[in-house]
Formats: structure tokens, sequence, C-alpha cells
């Protein structure tokens, strides 16, 4: 089998419709198994406490789920295999990667130029840190 366990690594943008097309050819191609990720980012908490949000990881956690949720249904993925993780998104991403015994990670990855190239992004940390085969799509600009 050419992939038994596939990870789509999601920031559940407006662009996520266009990878779906692609995720579901690779999983109808290889019948592996799917599993989602989102990474939230953490909120340094003592910034909000000016603007009179107290929990606003916890919103941001509650819509992340909603919103992979919906992605889930549109990719037949059951709840148990949704995964939402705080944290730093390529450290995250990896270690899900491997806790999932996942041998293929998809991921989203926009035109990068100047000092964002230079920096890298997610795609690039994932690409370079992951035990497995990496498929990064390059979204629409």
């Amino acid at each position: 089998m050419l992939y038994k366990h596939i990870l789509l690594a999601t920031d559940l943008a407006d662009d996520a419709d266009f990878i779906i097309t692609k995720v579901k050819g690779m999983q109808d191609f290889t019948g592996a198994t799917l599993t989602l990720i989102h990474v939230v980012e953490p909120m340094p908490g003592y910034s909000y406490a000016y603007l009179g949000i107290e929990d606003i990881e916890g919103q941001l956690i509650e819509e992340a789920r909603d919103a992979l949720g919906k992605l889930g249904v549109k990719l037949n993925v059951p709840v148990k295999s949704q995964i939402i993780e705080v944290g730093p998104t390529k450290l995250k991403i990896l270690k899900v990667a491997d806790e999932v015994a996942a041998d293929l990670i998809i991921c989203g990855s926009h035109g990068r130029h100047g000092l964002s190239l230079l920096l890298g992004s997610t795609a690039n940390a994932i690409l370079h840190g992951a035990n497995c085969d990496v498929l990064t799509v390059r979204l629409p600009e």
C-alpha cells in the first residue's frame, strides 16, 4: 500500500476547500486512514486582560473545534480523528504525526517571497522535520 495514514494539517482558512479535492483524491487512491489536525497558537493572557476577554484561547479552541468538525464532515473523518492542539504549530503537527503513525502529512503552502521566504514557513518546517513524506499543496494567491 502506498500510504496507510494521512495527516491533514489545516489552518482552517477559507482556502481549505481548495485542498479538500486533493486530500480526497489521495485518500481514494491510497485507501489510507485520514486524521485532521489544527493547532491553536498560545495566546499571552496579559494582553487581553485590558480588553475584558478572559478566555480568548478557549474561544479559539471552540471555534476551531466547530470548523474542524465541518471539515471532518466534508472529508468523512470521525470526531475521534479530529485533533486540536495548543502550542507551537510545527512542533505539534510533527508530534501528532508520530503519535498517529502518519506516513504522509498534507498541508497547504502559500508562495513566499522576501523576508518570509528567508524565515521559512510552517510547511517548510514540517517538510524538514517530519519522519514521513510531506505533500505541500500550493494554495491559490
